[in-house]
C-alpha cells in the first residue's frame, strides 16, 4: 500500500509542478492531487522539496530506462548511438509530456541541490557526446597547445560537449513552455545534426538533416500495424494500450498489478478495466488455474492475435 501511495504522489507532484511551476508547489497541492492525507505524505517525505526530487529521480530511472537499451543496441559507433538514444528520449518525451516538462523545464527551479544533480546528468550526457572527438582523431578530454591557442588539427575546443548539450536542452526547452509546438520526435534530424556537425563536419550533418525521420507512435514505437490485425478491432490504438500490450508480452503470467507496473499505470481501476477489454477483444487471456476464488491474482498472456499485434508494434 506504501508503494501505491509513494506513485499516488509522485504522480501528483509531477501534474502540479507542471501546472503551478516547480517552485510553487505545496505539500496541500500534492495532498490533494494524490488523494491522501498530510500524515500520509509525512509518513514517505519530508516537503514538498523531498518530494519533487523523488519524482525527478523517478522521471529520470523512466527515461533512463528508455534511453541506455537503445544507445548500448546500436550497431554503429558513436554518432549511431547517439542518434538511437536521442530517438528513444524524443519517443518518451512525446509518451509523457508532463515527465518530459519537469525534466526539461521544471527541473531548473528545483533548489541547490537539485541544480547539482542536474548538472551531474548533464556531465554525463556530454561526456556521452564528447566521444565524437574519435571521428576527428583527437583524444577525448584533449587540450589545445600553445597556452590554449587551438590548431586546426586540434579538433573541436574542449567546451563543444556541454555546448551542444546546453543548445540541445535549449531547443527542447522552449518546444517544451510553448503549446502546440508539434511533436519532439520531429527534431531527430535538426537535433542530431547539430550534434555531429563540430566532430564530423558540415558534410555528416548534411547527412543527418536527410535521414528519414523516425515514424514513432507514443511509446516510442511504429505507429503503424497491419491492418489485418486492426480491422476487426473496435478500439483505438493508444500508447497506454500499447504499453500494456508490451508489458504482458515482457512479464506473460503476470497480475493486473505487475502488468500495471511493468506498464507504468498507478490506477488499479484502469488497468482492471483495460485488461478486461483487450481479453475481450481477443488480444489477452486469462491462465488463472482453478476456481476464480476471490483474491486470486489474474494471470495474463497474449492470445496468438495479441502476439501478432504486439510484435508489429515493436520498432
Amino acid at each position: 500500500m506504501t508503494e501505491i501511495q509513494r506513485a499516488r504522489m509522485l504522480d501528483a507532484m509531477v501534474r502540479a509542478a507542471c501546472q503551478k511551476g516547480a517552485a510553487n508547489v505545496t505539500v496541500a497541492n500534492v495532498t490533494q492531487g494524490a488523494g491522501v492525507s498530510r500524515r500520509t505524505f509525512y509518513e514517505i517525505f519530508d516537503g514538498s522539496r523531498d518530494c519533487l526530487e523523488a519524482a525527478i529521480e523517478e522521471a529520470l530511472a523512466r527515461a533512463r530506462e528508455r534511453v541506455l537499451p537503445a544507445y548500448e543496441a546500436a550497431p554503429d559507433a558513436w554518432r549511431g548511438q547517439i542518434r538511437a538514444g536521442l530517438v528513444a528520449l524524443l519517443g518518451f518525451f512525446d509518451e509523457q509530456p508532463e515527465m518530459a516538462r519537469l525534466l526539461i523545464v521544471e527541473w531548473l527551479a528545483a533548489g541547490p541541490e537539485g541544480l547539482e544533480r542536474r548538472r551531474q546528468v548533464v556531465e554525463r550526457i556530454a561526456s556521452a557526446v564528447e566521444e565524437g572527438r574519435t571521428l576527428t582523431g583527437i583524444p577525448k578530454g584533449h587540450t589545445p597547445h600553445r597556452g590554449g591557442e587551438a590548431k586546426k588539427s586540434d579538433g573541436p575546443p574542449p567546451l563543444t560537449a556541454e555546448g551542444v548539450v546546453g543548445a540541445v536542452l535549449s531547443v527542447l526547452h522552449g518546444r517544451l513552455v510553448r503549446s502546440q509546438s508539434g511533436r519532439l520526435i520531429e527534431l531527430t534530424n535538426p537535433l542530431m545534426s547539430t550534434i555531429v556537425l563540430p566532430y564530423g563536419g558540415a558534410a555528416a550533418a548534411g547527412r543527418e538533416l536527410e535521414r528519414p525521420v523516425p515514424d514513432m507512435s507514443l511509446d516510442g514505437r511504429s505507429s503503424r500495424a497491419p491492418e489485418d490485425v486492426l480491422k476487426d478491432l473496435d478500439m483505438r490504438l493508444t500508447y497506454r494500450t500499447i504499453r500494456v500490450l508490451a508489458a504482458v508480452a515482457t512479464h506473460s503470467g503476470g497480475s493486473n498489478r505487475a502488468i500495471a507496473d511493468a506498464a507504468g499505470i498507478v490506477d488499479q481501476g484502469q488497468i482492471s478495466k483495460l485488461l478486461m477489454r483487450l481479453a475481450k477483444l481477443g488480444l489477452l487471456e486469462n491462465n488463472r488455474t482453478g476456481a476464480a476464488t476471490k483474491g486470486e491474482p489474474n494471470a495474463w498472456s497474449l492470445t496468438a492475435k495479441g502476439e501478432r499485434l504486439e510484435r508489429s508494434l515493436r520498432i
